[in-house]
């Protein structure tokens, strides 16, 4: 009988997976405590782990259970609080093997939070030096700028290897040093001696960009003989601090405190077990709080306090000082179920667990070849070799790269990853050291990057034919092989090239023969206000820029100055609406509210206040509306928000700032607040042969169900019949009656063609994305419909008495 892969994924990682010594198996886990996955692959551990089912439950029935008060208090519910507070205390500190006679546990608002408490209280002077790695989270670079202002210099580094390291041998770490920053002259203040000069190192356990685990060794070194691997020129003065970040690092692989003498240690619980959130700790060396300087003082920090002089006595326990206002007691009081469920799986076992997964996904990954040879994945890491794994923590991080050795947009990744049920995560990871190491980004690239409108979160994955970010796989305990065999089989169905693959892009192109094949126009849809339901038309009249009369002619703005789109605010596709041309009114209806609402469409000047908006990169003047048409369209979709009417004259248009190529914008003429162009163009053909691939994709399923969409589903101006599926992907020009249009390219689809309308609610499925994705995706696109514009013939401005009319022939080219 053949293997199967699961056996032989068992026969390399069978003794290190799934908790054989616990008393649960991984699948009895995944079964009895994370029943709420079902299909979902969860792979953003490093971002946020998950929450067990049954630790919720513990959570919940301790809550229900016992009364807690506030710890400053002294009732007796008080008193049950404080010893809660206290075991959490303990339970901290014995996660990392830390004895409580040398190391107090701070309660923090998260990982973020005790970063902040060391390097707004550390003892910073003009002759003090902050070091960190460059693979640090953004929030040890924050230190820097307390650090900077006190006139400190800032330095990062680079740590190599030189040689493997071997057990029983000498730290073989070099420390590469990049160039010194700093804001103010160095010098000695007055009074000062050289033993008050005191200096930080930063590094994380582990990073979160490569996963890449940092030998401890190196707090030891840093504090014991800094000379040997800093140089004398930065450690002639004073002494050396070090500070762990192991919010990512902790859930696999904790510092053992009584092995490294690291000062101080950040942790943040939500990535140890999901739950609490808004909780995290600061492990500080006694010795070490004893140096750091706090100058607010809050209730709980203080002994006694007088309010109109400048007297306080501040409490003399470390906690105490430090923890600002009362603690979050009962997040507190809920890590006890949190870590009961790390130690009944210790977390040598969960170390084991999760590794065996990632050693599995890099090495498949780093297997799978185009049908050319040339390698799929690129990986992130130390040398980018396996021979290295056993110093990576279970992230994976990698890129993709087509058979032509262009790259794949980490975007385009995350977006097919959704559809398919895989949940993770893509950028820099708020890491932009480690993400321009292995990059290999210039400081060039990144203020070029900057400078062209590229922020973190945006959609600019490829620039200048470089990837700006990477995409992110990472591991928990409860993962399975399951999870990482469905990511595998998800890269290569997706992304791997067979041998002689014809590229998607020339499957887009339509075909010849325009001439001998008759096409008309079967419907005309409307949409008044942007986002919101339309209405069919059997003839409409062209405005004087071409487009629709009163197509995408309205707003609605959140009180924050969003633009509300269908994409964040579903409940928009619910509102209907319908314009009588010879009553000059827009009617309006939805079914969350009793009324109708009637709308003008002739403006009185005295009723309509004028005022300027951005949206999609222009500026536009726009007409508001009345306090009751606003609270209609508030009800309607559940939020507070304004309708705003665009102006149709006066207006401003700017250039698209983030020039992405991705958007085919039409800037040169009026469009009203379409996004890109002035109608969507769809076949009656090509929605057909989707449907019929709908229908062939539920058929090769086990439990789909089916799923056919209309045209309308895609929210087009404009549905043709006739001729092939596709053809309307090789139009350039277009005649309908006597009115001439430019095709802009195709139309980039999103995930709200993925929402219908039922009973008045809105559902969301993977269809039909899912399967567009399947073969409609060009370069990061998934193309359904075009995208056109009015185009002039000869100059000659559109008359105003132009119509579209339904079976009206259409005219290729």
């Amino acid at each position: 009988m053949a293997t199967t892969a699961k056996e032989q994924f068992l026969q390399q990682f069978g003794e290190h997976y799934g908790y054989p010594n616990a008393p649960k198996t991984i699948d009895q886990i995944r079964a009895t405590e994370f029943n709420r996955l079902q299909d979902l692959v969860y792979l953003d551990h490093a971002g946020a782990t998950l929450y067990s089912e049954l630790q919720m439950e513990s959570v919940f029935k301790d809550l229900t259970n016992n009364v807690y008060g506030n710890p400053h208090s002294q009732s007796d519910s008080s008193s049950a609080t404080l010893e809660i507070v206290r075991d959490a205390r303990q339970q901290v500190l014995d996660y990392c093997n830390a004895s409580p006679k040398d190391y107090k546990c701070i309660f923090t608002s998260g990982a973020t939070a005790a970063l902040k408490l060391v390097g707004e209280s550390f003892p910073w002077s003009c002759n003090s030096n902050f070091m960190y790695t460059m693979e640090n989270h953004n929030s040890v670079l924050g230190i820097r700028e307390y650090a900077l202002d006190q006139g400190a210099a800032a330095i990062a580094v680079d740590i190599e290897d030189v040689n493997p390291r071997i057990e029983g041998e000498n730290f073989s770490t070099k420390i590469s040093p990049h160039q010194v920053q700093r804001r103010k002259a160095a010098g000695l203040l007055e009074g000062e001696t050289m033993g008050d000069v005191y200096n930080l190192f930063a590094f994380p356990s582990e990073c979160n960009f490569s996963g890449l685990r940092f030998d401890l060794d190196l707090a030891t070194i840093i504090k014991e003989d800094p000379s040997r691997i800093l140089g004398t020129s930065v450690c002639k003065n004073g002494r050396w601090l070090v500070l762990v970040d192991a919010a990512k690092g902790s859930a696999t692989m904790p510092p053992d405190l009584s092995k490294y003498p690291v000062d101080f240690v950040a942790l943040s619980f939500y990535k140890l077990f999901g739950y609490p959130t808004g909780l995290g700790a600061l492990i500080v060396r006694n010795d070490a709080a004893k140096l750091l300087k706090k100058s607010y003082f809050s209730g709980g920090t203080v002994a006694a306090s007088i309010a109109d002089i400048d007297f306080i006595k501040r409490r003399e326990g470390i906690e105490e000082l430090f923890e600002d206002g009362t603690a979050s007691f009962l997040s507190i009081a809920s890590l006890h179920h949190g870590f009961k469920i790390l130690n009944s799986l210790t977390v040598s076992a969960i170390s084991r667990h999760t590794t065996s997964l990632a050693l599995y996904t890099r090495k498949t990954l780093l297997a799978l070849r185009h049908g050319n040879g040339s390698s799929v994945c690129i990986l992130y890491g130390p040398h980018n070799s396996m021979e290295t794994c056993h110093e990576m923590g279970p992230v994976v991080s990698f890129n993709l790269k087509r058979s032509d050795g262009s790259w794949y947009g980490y975007r385009e990744m995350e977006k097919l990853a959704s559809l398919s049920g895989i949940q993770l995560r893509t950028g820099c990871f708020c890491n932009p050291g480690a993400c321009a190491k292995y990059l290999g980004l210039s400081h060039t690239d990144l203020i070029s990057n900057t400078e062209a409108g590229h922020v973190c979160w945006d959609d600019r994955d490829i620039i200048n034919g470089k990837p700006v970010g990477a995409v992110r796989v990472s591991f928990g305990y409860m993962s399975t092989y399951e999870d990482a065999k469905k990511l595998v089989d998800f890269v290569t169905s997706s992304f791997v090239s067979p041998q002689n693959h014809v590229d998607n892009g020339k499957q887009l192109k339509g075909v010849s023969g325009f001439l001998d094949t008759c096409y008309y126009l079967k419907s005309i849809t409307i949409y008044p206000i942007k986002s919101c339901g339309g209405f069919s038309a059997r003839s409409w009249p062209l405005s004087n820029n071409g487009s629709l009369k009163h197509d995408r002619e309205w707003i609605l703005k959140s009180l924050s100055g969003e633009i509300l789109t269908l994409k964040r605010v579903p409940e928009m596709g619910l509102i209907s609406s319908f314009i009588d041309l010879s009553q000059g009114m827009l009617f309006i209806e939805s079914p969350h509210c009793k009324e109708k609402l009637q709308i003008r469409l002739q403006l009185d000047s005295y009723d309509s206040a004028i005022q300027d908006i951005e949206l999609q990169g222009q500026r536009y003047k726009v007409y508001s509306y009345s306090n009751e048409t606003n609270a209609w369209f508030s009800e309607a979709i559940g939020r507070p928000c304004t309708l705003l009417r665009y102006s149709g004259s006066n207006h401003e248009f700017m250039l698209d700032r983030t020039n992405d190529v991705v958007a085919c914008k039409d800037t040169n003429s009026a469009v009203s607040f379409a996004n890109e162009g002035q109608f969507l163009l769809v076949s009656e053909e090509s929605v057909s042969d989707l449907n019929k691939r709908l229908c062939s994709d539920v058929q090769k399923s086990i439990c789909g169900t089916e799923t056919q969409v209309n045209a309308n589903r895609f929210r087009p101006n404009l549905v043709v019949s006739g001729g092939r599926p596709y053809d309307e992907d090789g139009w350039r020009d277009i005649r309908i009656g006597n009115q001439y249009f430019r095709s802009l390219g195709g139309c980039n689809r999103c995930q709200v063609i993925n929402r219908s309308l039922n009973a008045g609610q809105v559902q969301k499925s993977k269809e039909p994305l899912a399967t567009l994705a399947s073969y409609r995706r060009v370069k990061g696109k998934i193309l359904f419909g075009i995208l056109l514009k009015y185009a002039s013939v000869n100059g000659e401005q559109q008359q105003c008495d132009s119509w579209l009319h339904v079976g009206q022939e259409v005219h290729p080219d």
